[in-house]
């Protein structure tokens, strides 16, 4: 038997401390499902004269499962640093996928044990703390970003996010390539727009909520975070993938006390890929267990790839029971409008941001009317009416399904 079938063990039974990782393989053959192992953990491609018989007994990892193209990887808690998602990444997630053994493979799914995923620190608000925060208890928050993404000046970027605001979005964001641009700096916009979000708390009477983009180098989001603090902003938003696994921890560690909302760009290189790469129910679960309150999650319907089951996959990554560890919630957003309401209810329940940017500031009267209209959509789907009889009562409702081509049920 070869160096990699060694780490085939279908007999083992894995404890509650192991850390175990499911895989798409191909080929399924022990000798391939042997290197996954054996690479992500204590092993490589010949015998070493530096591993001793009893420290490979102690702590290689162990394929214990294989059927069809799915294995299962079990692993000696002590092959990881606590506190550090960097290093665990680099072991299950490391070398294994530029191997030659393999020809297709995905990390389909990692079940951390309590004492690896305790270590770190969770959400700090999570969907209760959104909830209490923002007042909303009964529906999914109503969210809008931005647009044109880019080239508008702190001044019109402020502009934008009030009319969203007084017509009825919960929260503004930043869309995820705005930083701090020359035509838009960093710190004119924030003021500017939180300026713009408490004249229209004033006029409307509810909480609303900025999420400014605070994605840098690490010491340079810790700063613009800590602005963001200074101005009683309540909310920082991260390119978690972008900004790196070691970055988001620390900017949670920071304990600044503002809600983290994770906007999920590049994921797709990583998860969209049938052959390679890591689903996005393990980026789901890694984050959360970071410490991020919001992430998007994908939608089921509009414009991204993922279908619904996937995203399904992806809303029990933050919201199943998991420790104690809060519930992250889940963002929908891509290529959505009004006319989308229910069928978002379906799939999420009422624990979802509803965040539509072409679908709010394209409607033909523009800004606030598309607010209006996505909101008048979200009350009365939670309240089991149907968009039909809400356009009845609410114009901008009503040109938004003509300009979509929406059908409603009646």
């Amino acid at each position: 038997m070869g160096v990699y079938e060694d780490f085939v063990d279908l007999s083992y039974n894995p404890s509650e401390r192991d850390l175990v990782c499911t895989f798409e393989l191909s080929p399924c053959t022990r000798r391939a499902a042997g290197a996954v192992a054996a690479e992500s953990s204590i092993g490589t491609w010949t015998k070493l004269t530096t591993l001793s018989e009893k420290t490979k007994k102690r702590l290689m990892a162990r394929v214990f499962y294989m059927d069809g193209k799915k294995i299962k990887v079990a692993y000696h808690p002590e092959l990881f640093e606590e506190n550090n998602m960097p290093q665990i990444l680099s072991s299950i997630a490391g070398n294994i996928f530029g191997m030659k053994e393999v020809k297709k493979l995905r990390l389909l799914d990692v079940r951390f044990p309590r004492r690896i995923a305790k270590s770190f620190p969770g959400p700090a608000f999570g969907i209760k703390g959104i909830r209490k925060l923002t007042g909303v208890k009964h529906r999914p928050l109503i969210g809008t970003i931005v647009k044109p993404k880019l080239g508008l000046s702190p001044e019109e970027h402020a502009r934008v996010a009030y009319e969203a605001w007084v017509g009825g979005c919960d929260i503004v964001k930043d869309d995820e390539n705005l930083s701090s641009q020359k035509f838009n700096s960093f710190l004119k916009r924030i003021e500017a727009t939180l300026k713009a979000k408490r004249k229209a708390e004033k006029e409307t009477g509810e909480v609303k909520i900025y999420m400014p983009n605070v994605t840098a180098e690490t010491k340079g989001m810790l700063r613009r975070a800590k602005e963001v603090k200074k101005r009683a902003g309540e909310y920082v938003m991260v390119d978690v993938l972008t900004a790196g696994f070691a970055g988001v921890q620390t900017l949670r560690e920071e304990e600044l006390g503002r809600v983290i909302h994770a906007h999920r760009a590049m994921h797709a290189a990583l998860t969209r890929s049938r052959d390679f790469g890591i689903s996005m129910s393990v980026l789901a679960r890694v984050f959360r267990t970071i410490g991020v309150d919001q992430l998007h999650v994908g939608t089921g319907v509009g414009k991204m790839a993922e279908g619904r089951d996937k995203v399904l996959e992806n809303v029990h990554a933050l919201t199943d029971e998991y420790y104690n560890i809060k519930k992250t919630l889940p963002v929908a957003s891509g290529g959505l409008h009004p006319g989308m309401v229910p069928d978002l209810f379906k799939i999420f329940g009422k624990d979802v941001v509803i965040q539509a940017g072409g679908g709010v500031h394209g409607h033909p009267k523009g800004t606030r009317a598309g607010a209006v209209a996505l909101r008048a959509a979200v009350e009365a789907v939670a309240q089991g009416e149907t968009l039909t009889w809400a356009a009845a009562r609410t114009p901008e409702l009503r040109e938004a399904l003509a300009h979509w081509k929406t059908r409603t049920k009646k």
